[in-house]
C-alpha cells in the first residue's frame, strides 16, 4: 500500500463502489480532472493494484442460490497431489474460491450451486479427480455480509 497516495485510495474506494461510473463522475467525487483520474487508474492497472473490473451477479436470480463451504483434509501433501488438486478445482466453474489453510483444516473451498443435488454432483466430480482423506460441507443459511470491497 506504500506505492499509492491518498488520492489513489480515494479513487480505489470509488471504483470499488462503482467501477462503471464515468471518469467525469469519478473525478468530481475525488476532486481530480477526468484525465488525471484516467492516468492514475492506468498506472494502478500497470502496477497490478487494479487486477480487473467485473460485473457482480445475483446468484439466486441465476438459479444458483446455494453457497457451500467445503472443508478438505488430506494425507497427501506431495507437489504432484497439489497440482492435481489445483487443476481439478480450477476447472470446476461451481468452485469460486480455494484456500490452503493453517491449522487442522488443509483446504477450504467456496462453491455456488443450484441445490443439494448440484452439490453432490460437484462432490462426486471432485473425488473422482483427486483423492481426499476427509470432506465435510457447511451450507449457508443466511448471507449476512458479502463484499468484494477491500478496507482502504
Amino acid at each position: 500500500m506504500s506505492d499509492i497516495d491518498h488520492m489513489d485510495r480515494r479513487i480505489l474506494i470509488e471504483l470499488q463502489r462503482d467501477a462503471e461510473q464515468s471518469l467525469e463522475t469519478l473525478g468530481a467525487a475525488v476532486g481530480l480532472s477526468r484525465n488525471a483520474c484516467w492516468r492514475r487508474i492506468r498506472q494502478m492497472e500497470t502496477d497490478g493494484i487494479i487486477r480487473g473490473r467485473v460485473a457482480l451477479l445475483n446468484a439466486t436470480r441465476l438459479g444458483l442460490p446455494l453457497t457451500v463451504f467445503i472443508q478438505v483434509r488430506t494425507n497427501a501433501h506431495a507437489p504432484d497431489w497439489l497440482e492435481r488438486f489445483s487443476t481439478a478445482t480450477r476447472a470446476m466453474p461451481e468452485i469460486l474460491g480455494v484456500y490452503r489453510m493453517s491449522g487442522d483444516l488443509d483446504y477450504l473451498i467456496r462453491a455456488q450451486v443450484a441445490d443439494m443435488a448440484g452439490y453432490d454432483r460437484l462432490y462426486q466430480n471432485l473425488i473422482r479427480k483427486v483423492p481426499l482423506s476427509d470432506v465435510s460441507a457447511s451450507f449457508v443459511m443466511e448471507e449476512i455480509k458479502e463484499t468484494t470491497a477491500l478496507p482502504l
